[in-house]
């Protein structure tokens, strides 16, 4: 595949592949096809009573309808059949023969012999589909590197240590960072837009990272979502400036600041970052602002 490198060299590598196994994934994920597979049995459940609700008038008709059934039909209104995911359903054709219905009232002669009509139905039986214990669990990484330059182990060190910098960070641009949709066609902006989210996530780990050690060796916490933690998320760092805010008015021509909001867990964290608090403390002194005390 195609590489560029750091200093703007592009050039063609090999892929290199390392599977790996882990037990816990393994169990979440096995916990939950559990979980789908329930929800997929009351939708099978409905299926089958409405697939034995029909009746056929010959053993063609009915295995048309299996071919439906079974999702090897052309589908409705454009879209393709639907398979199940996790139970294998089984169809079969049942002939039940019942006394036809005389055309005329009356008891029948009795030279006349009885006539039987013979319709037909589908009988389905699901099975749930069990998968091997080695199904669940794997992961594949990839990687342009040789095995000279980063063994396996290493290789699978660094990919585990990535939950402390960026990849948690890219559930968190879905919700609430909600970065809006972008329309982008050359390749050179698609991987600037790429690298400018990385750098963006890379800030929101460190900032994550030096509120939890300064409030570690400070044995000082911050209001959390359940309550004081010393471990909050950047989220929930951000979170807590929300209400802070800084009016700009003018009496008599004189421009004045105004902060509203500043609590001391704020400050706190504007040390664990490295903000200077004048940037609050300047604008706020006398400016009726709630009184704070700078924490140690």
């Amino acid at each position: 595949m195609e590489v560029e490198y750091a200093d703007g060299r592009l050039a063609l590598e090999e892929l290199r592949f390392l599977v790996v196994h882990a037990s816990q994934l393994a169990q979440q994920a096995a916990v939950a096809y559990t979980a789908a597979q329930a929800n997929e049995a009351e939708r099978v459940a409905e299926h089958i009573q409405r697939v034995e609700a029909r009746w056929f008038a010959g053993a063609a008709d009915a295995e048309a309808a299996i071919t439906d059934d079974e999702g090897r039909g052309q589908g409705r209104r454009g879209r393709k059949p639907r398979l199940w995911r996790y139970h294998a359903l089984h169809y079969r054709v049942e002939a039940i023969s019942s006394p036809k219905k005389r055309p005329r009232r009356g008891r029948p002669p009795k030279t006349e012999a009885p006539q039987v009509e013979v319709r037909y139905r589908l009988v389905v039986h699901a099975e749930a589909l069990v998968p091997s214990e080695d199904v669940h669990g794997w992961t594949v990484l990839a990687t342009t590197v040789w095995p000279a330059v980063c063994t396996d182990a290493e290789m699978l060190q660094a990919y585990q240590e990535q939950h402390r910098t960026v990849e948690p960070g890219f559930r968190w641009i879905k919700n609430p960072a909600a970065i809006s949709p972008v329309w982008l066609e050359k390749p050179e902006r698609i991987a600037a837009l790429a690298r400018l989210t990385v750098v963006g996530l890379l800030v929101y780990a460190v900032i994550q990272r030096q509120v939890r050690l300064y409030l570690r060796d400070h044995d000082r916490q911050i209001p959390g979502t359940k309550g004081p933690t010393a471990t909050p998320t950047a989220a929930v760092v951000f979170a807590l400036f929300t209400p802070v805010m800084l009016v700009h008015f003018a009496v008599d021509h004189t421009p004045n600041l105004q902060v509203h909001g500043v609590q001391d867990y704020h400050r706190i964290v504007c040390d664990a970052v490295g903000i200077d608090q004048a940037w609050y403390q300047g604008a706020a002194t006398g400016q009726n602002s709630l009184p704070w005390t700078t924490p140690p």
